[in-house]
């Protein structure tokens, strides 16, 4: 098998040279070219072939998002987008999300450090390259209060949820699709700071239930969803009938912080046989322990199924070690949701 091909777009010669010395020191990733702009990553394009784009999203005569969205019209390609951590840079980067793209990788701050960027970037090129874009209708959520069957209210239960590669979309999918009287919700989505305020933010303009960035203390209560925000560690905690989370500074489970299997084995500790667990989408192995101590513990794990899965990963992980009590495509995934919630209080 060959190299995979990367074509670095950024208008930064600095950005290009950093990203074209971390690719090439890979022996299975290959720089087949850069561009500063976008008029020249479209010739670019044709001429090589890329298997992966990382793409900037502020760039001059076209900003990426304009050409993210010319490339899945007219040459799908799985796109890694590069955006600074400003809180508009980060926003832009989840309207890309929502255009096609399947990752985001911030910029830190001044001047780079190779030894910081290294692993993640090339991690997240290996990810898209495994991706299978196919054409996605916009969601529509329906209006939960009128067309979803009511849950009676509880506070025992709690949805654990993990995700990453294309997990952005599913959350969202399956969000859309719970009504505002649903018991909490705590989700990892790997992803860098302040990425996640803006993605929280987003889904609590488009979910019926309140979703933030969740805080240390915070919590888990119905219709409130929590999501662990970038470089902390996300565990839920009981304290009597209160269930609430503790956010924390911790290193990364497996490359990941916040990783899924430290919420998971959280959610096994401290909610046993009162969590519906769910992975989803996502490279890697992330989850699949933490899926198996919450069924050990008496949980009711869901795991989706490759077919719908835009890297299937993490929840082939879960599923191999045994961790999945049932396996579904995404669209079926919150009907189950509210099946087993709807059954619980009967």
């Amino acid at each position: 098998m060959g190299k995979l091909k990367v074509l670095i777009v950024d208008d930064s010669a600095v950005v290009r040279k950093i990203f074209t010395e971390v690719i090439s020191r890979q022996p299975d990733l290959e720089v087949v070219g850069t561009a500063p702009d976008p008029y020249v990553a479209r010739d670019k394009i044709v001429q090589t072939r890329p298997d992966v784009i990382t793409l900037d999203v502020e760039m001059p005569r076209m900003d990426g998002l304009t050409f993210l969205k010319k490339i899945m019209h007219y040459f799908p390609l799985p796109v890694i987008i590069v955006s600074s951590l400003s809180q508009r840079g980060s926003k832009i980067a989840l309207e890309a999300l929502e255009s096609g793209a399947v990752e985001v990788l911030a910029k830190p701050d001044g001047a780079f450090s190779v030894g910081e960027l290294g692993v993640e970037l090339v991690e997240k090129i290996r990810a898209a390259a495994q991706v299978r874009l196919t054409p996605q209708k916009p969601t529509k959520a329906p209006c939960p209060s009128t067309r979803l069957t009511p849950l009676t209210q509880t506070t025992d239960k709690i949805i654990a949820i993990g995700a990453s590669t294309g997990g952005t979309e599913a959350i969202k999918e399956i969000l859309l699709r719970l009504p505002s009287n649903t018991p909490g919700v705590i989700i990892v989505q790997h992803m860098p700071p302040k990425f996640t305020t803006a993605f929280a933010e987003r889904l609590n303009q488009l979910c019926a239930m309140e979703v933030k960035e969740a805080q240390d203390g915070d919590s888990v209560s119905t219709g409130r969803a929590l999501l662990a925000p970038g470089n902390f560690h996300m565990l839920l905690k009981r304290s009597g009938a209160r269930y609430y989370v503790q956010v924390k500074n911790g290193p990364p489970v497996h490359h990941q912080c916040p990783s899924v299997d430290v919420l998971f084995n959280s959610a096994a500790l401290s909610g046993g046989a009162n969590v519906i667990g769910v992975i989803l989408t996502g490279m890697g192995a992330d989850g699949a322990d933490g899926m198996v101590a919450m069924k050990n513990q008496g949980a009711y794990t869901i795991a989706q199924d490759e077919a719908s899965c835009v890297v299937f990963g993490m929840p082939k992980e879960a599923i191999r070690k045994g961790g999945a009590k049932k396996v579904l495509p995404l669209s079926r995934i919150p009907e189950e949701i509210r099946r087993v919630l709807s059954a619980s209080s009967s």
